[in-house]
């Protein structure tokens, strides 16, 4: 066996190894109660649930990569830190003033970087199109379609 098949060997081994590490195995969906989460229109809905559901609420479609180490590591990390951010499954639990600073987040980043380049290139159709940016950011608004935002 050559240098390469002993690489290739470590490679395999490390690989096989990771799967048995815990961390990242947490792949839940909480229980929702359909009143908490949010009622936007349903134009919004149909883009938050195709390109925003999967890491910001209790909602998560795990595919069969997000049980495969080291990338179930990243994936539970991702899902973890977007609901800790926004989950719109308790969006009716938030006040008033945070569902409008959250409203804020939303018109900010979803021109930029939400969703993630890593994700709308693993999931399909889920990057957003200009008008979907528009309608969002038109909601985000309350209808005004312009929002004064900072960089937090």
């Amino acid at each position: 066996m050559g240098i390469f098949g002993r690489v290739l060997g470590i490679i395999i081994l490390v690989f096989v190894v990771f799967q048995f590490v815990p961390y990242g195995k947490e792949k839940t969906n909480p229980k929702a109660d359909k009143s908490l989460e949010i009622n936007a229109p349903k134009n919004v809905m149909v883009i938050f649930k195709k390109s925003c559901y999967d890491c910001h609420s209790n909602q998560t479609k795990w595919p069969w990569w997000s049980y495969v180490a080291p990338a179930s590591w990243t994936i539970s990390d991702d899902v973890k830190g977007g609901r800790a951010a926004l989950n719109f499954s308790i969006w009716n639990t938030y006040s008033p003033k945070k569902q409008q600073q959250e409203k804020k987040g939303i018109y900010r980043t979803v021109a930029g970087p939400m969703p993630f380049p890593q994700y709308t290139w693993l999931h399909k159709g889920t990057k957003l199109t200009k008008e979907e940016i528009k309608t969002v950011r038109k909601w985000a608004s309350n209808g005004k379609g312009f929002m004064k935002t900072s960089i937090r």
